[in-house]
Formats: C-alpha cells, structure tokens, sequence
C-alpha cells in the first residue's frame, strides 16, 4: 500500500465504508464498502470499485450498467475510518434507477434542503430543453437568449432595490428569481452552473 492507504483504519472484516458524493453538486449517492483491493483498484482505475458484504466479492460500479463513477478525489476523515469518493457519476447510483440511494425519508417526507436547489434546478431546465414542453417559460426563454439576458439584469436589478428597502423575505425572492434567470441564461450557452462554481474556487487559491 502508499502511504496515504496505510494510514487507513480498516475494520476487524478489513473493510472501510466510503460515502459516494457527486463532486459538483455536493449530493450524497451512496455508501458502500471498500478493502484494501478495492480502494487499490479505484485508486489506479479512477473509478470506484468495493466490496460486496452480501455476494463476498469486489464490484465494479457500472461494469454491467455503465453508470460508473469517475473519482475526482478520494478523502479520508480525522480518525482515518471512513472514506468520501467525490465523483462525476455517469448515471443514477441506485440500482431502483434513482439518482441516489438515499431517495427515502423515514418519516415518508423527502422535502428538498436548500443546498440541492441549484442541482435540481439545472437538471430541470435541462429536462425542459430536451422535451419541450407547451408553455414553459424556461423553453421560452431558452428560444430567446437576448430576452433571458435582459431578464438577468432586470431581477439583479430588482434584487439590489429590495435589499436597499424592503423586507429579508423579499430580498430572498428577488435573488432566486436571479438564480432561476441566470442558471437559464448559462444553460442557452451550454456552460453548466459548476464552471461557474470552480471559477469562484480558483479565486479562493
């Protein structure tokens, strides 16, 4: 093993759980299990690879599905004890069809949490895009990048107005109706909301 592998702590069956997350969304996919061979193999492959605790036998995510997961990186927490695989998953993570595993909630709700807008958001105007659906304001504003630009600088301007005069509620309404405009303004480009984010994250450097 390298050294980074060493300094992982797997259990008393030599196994280690690895949550998958999508690397530009932030969204948890799955957990599974890894042991040595396969944190090796995803290691080497750039692609995850785990241990069935039921079948006793390494797995390649997407062999037969071809929704593989391609690592971006691969993390290790303070007490070296669980693994994160952030990825670009090529297609949904659970084997129902669902983007993720955990598409469940134990009180039967499964209210969405601000932090998957953005993501939702832009597979939805994708969705829209690609289908075309009678009346939709986004298909409109997809057919019409000047008026889609021209409604960015109308809601930033809104936006500015109510956060010099009017209430916080109003202020956060204004602003989604920004978010909502650019994130169309981006997708009639073609340029994913991520370029975005990643620029913001070379300023941090």
């Amino acid at each position: 093993m390298s050294g980074e592998d060493a300094a992982i702590r797997f259990d008393a069956q030599g196994l280690v759980p690895c949550v998958v997350q999508d690397a530009t969304t932030g969204e948890v996919l799955t957990l599974a299990y890894m042991n040595e061979e396969a944190l090796r193999r995803t290691r080497e492959t750039r692609e995850t690879h785990f241990f069935s605790r039921s079948r006793q036998e390494l797995w390649h995510k997407g062999e037969t599905s071809g929704n593989v997961q391609r690592v971006r990186q691969l993390r290790f927490d303070c007490d070296a004890d669980a693994l994160v695989a952030l990825v670009d998953p090529a297609g949904p993570a659970c084997h129902t069809g669902e983007r993720t595993c955990f598409h469940r909630g134990l009180d039967g709700t499964m209210e969405p949490e601000p932090y998957e807008a953005l993501a939702a958001l832009e597979r939805t105007i994708a969705e829209r895009s690609e289908e075309r659906p009678e009346g939709s304001y986004t298909v409109e504003l997809l057919d019409d990048p000047a008026r889609v630009g021209d409604k960015v600088r109308e809601e930033a301007d809104e936006a500015a107005r109510a956060a010099a005069d009017e209430s916080d509620e109003r202020l956060a309404e204004e602003a989604a109706d920004v978010l909502y405009h650019l994130e169309v303004l981006l997708a009639s480009r073609g340029v994913p909301m991520s370029a975005a984010l990643e620029t913001l994250n070379g300023r941090r450097r």
